[in-house]
């Protein structure tokens, strides 16, 4: 009703004589007056927001290879569970949109995220910054070419399936969003948070230790046990979408079976609780954080059934409406490896008898082929970082594996309001602080070999990260 407020003044012919109303032109004067008033009420609010949801079955065919493990060595042999794209679309009064796109994979690539948000922004006009990707990180899950490329040498016909499937995992997301898009209808959108804490660090407690740790309230190191939950109600008030989230890693499983893992039990169990409702899972800077107990399909229904107590929890509580308008950004940084391997170091590793062979086979022939490519250049990574901000919340997405201590800091210094994704847009390696990147060990270096990179990160670049987050924030913000 926003016309209303640029309708013209009264014309100078008007008559300047009183205007005698009856009693139907003051029932409608009244009217006229209470519904400008409402319509200005309901602007300063924050209402006007629209919503719609979308999903496309990404369960692979039979004879694909998974990812995850380096110690699988044949194709998956069946599903388990389906897996899926979701996706979000959201629409502030203004017209603004965004997409956001959760999928049960382990990773994603920067050639397939990049691909999908070109072809929603030529089909629908959306910015780059406002289509945002982010995978579970299931562990079982198909092989994509170009992530994970130092876990195993595919046979040819492997390679080819993979690279099939991409093409068609690339058009099931575009369906997926535009469906969504398509679906847009006048909402409430609200948010709020519950705990969960099946979660544990790893990398200072020791897996059998855990239930005693746990039940004793001693276990050591940095987590965050929030369930932050983004819910979507129609007008007449049933639940029509549903975005939970969580830092911790979805390594419940490591069956030879398609699965979305403790997430994925998680999201068909509030489907299940909510008929009619989509549920999208986004993760959260879990890449130091593991599910326990685990590796039997009964824990990942466990953990499914508390994440999904936990979303219930907050859903039961007064949310809060996301109340402002919607804002996006989205830019690369440079990070940069420590160093390129030798030549001598190539070949000991193509050829050395070691634990885990085929992997450094793999890692030596993904180094050397990047090498050849761009030389020097081998060395640098453009690394994206991107923000939304949904009126009073607002949300971080970091690519790849990202330990916990971002969260952290981030939501010290940006705000509770925050939420933080990791294994977004591009999952190319793990992202360590600087505290981890000084530890080493798996998070903070050696990861790098199932990851087909040549080195650990050089030093700076958790601040690299975090001032380049401040920025975009702000400036998703400041969006007129």
């Amino acid at each position: 009703m926003s016309w209303m407020r640029h309708r013209p003044t009264p014309s100078s012919t008007a008559p300047s004589s009183p205007v005698r109303l009856g009693r139907a032109g003051l029932f409608l004067a009244a009217a006229f007056l209470c519904l400008v008033c409402s319509t200005r009420s309901a602007e300063a609010a924050g209402t006007g927001w629209s919503a719609g949801s979308g999903r496309e079955k990404i369960t692979p065919p039979a004879g694909l290879w998974m990812t995850g493990y380096a110690s699988r060595d044949q194709p998956a042999d069946g599903t388990a569970q389906d897996l899926w794209v979701k996706a979000l679309a959201v629409a502030d009064p203004t017209g603004r949109r965004g997409v956001l796109l959760t999928l049960d994979l382990c990773g994603i690539t920067r050639e397939i995220s990049d691909h999908v948000a070109a072809e929603l922004g030529r089909r629908h006009s959306l910015p780059r910054s406002a289509v945002m990707v982010n995978v579970s990180h299931t562990h079982c899950s198909p092989f994509l070419n170009g992530n994970l490329s130092g876990l195993r040498i595919l046979p040819p016909e492997g390679v080819a399936k993979a690279d099939a499937y991409a093409t068609d995992l690339k058009a099931r997301m575009i369906r997926a969003a535009e469906a969504a898009l398509a679906s847009l209808a006048p909402a409430t959108i609200s948010w709020g948070e519950d705990e969960a804490t099946f979660g544990f660090n790893r990398r200072e407690n020791a897996e059998k230790q855990v239930p005693e740790l746990r039940a004793a309230g001693k276990l050591k190191g940095p987590f965050e046990p929030r369930v932050p939950v983004l819910a979507v109600h129609a007008a007449s008030g049933e639940l029509r979408a549903l975005l939970v989230s969580y830092a911790c890693h979805n390594t419940t499983l490591g069956i030879n079976q398609w699965h979305g893992d403790y997430a994925g039990s998680a999201q068909v169990e509030l489907e299940k609780r909510h008929p009619g409702a989509t549920v999208l899972f986004a993760i959260g800077c879990g890449a130091d954080i593991n599910p326990a107990p685990r590796r039997e399909p009964a824990h990942a229904e466990q953990h499914g059934r508390a994440l999904a107590d936990a979303a219930d929890r907050a859903l039961a509580r007064k949310l809060t409406p996301v109340d402002g308008r919607f804002g996006s950004a989205f830019e690369d940084i440079t990070l940069r490896f420590s160093r390129l391997p030798t030549e001598e170091e190539l070949r000991t590793a193509r050829e050395k008898q070691q634990a885990n062979r085929e992997m450094h086979q793999a890692w030596a022939a993904a180094v050397a082929a990047d090498i050849k490519v761009k030389g020097d250049r081998a060395l640098e990574y453009a690394y994206p970082i991107q923000a939304w901000s949904l009126g009073n919340v607002a949300w971080v997405a970091l690519g790849g594996e990202v330990v916990i201590d971002y969260s952290i800091r981030l939501r010290r210094e940006l705000g509770p309001n925050l939420w933080v994704f990791g294994y977004s847009t591009d999952v190319m390696a793990y992202i360590p602080s600087e505290r981890v990147l000084k530890e080493g060990r798996y998070e903070g270096d050696t990861s790098m070999v199932p990851y087909g990179k040549p080195a650990k990160w050089t030093a700076g670049l958790e601040e690299k990260i975090v001032t380049k987050t401040h920025e975009l924030v702000k400036r998703s913000r400041a969006t007129p």
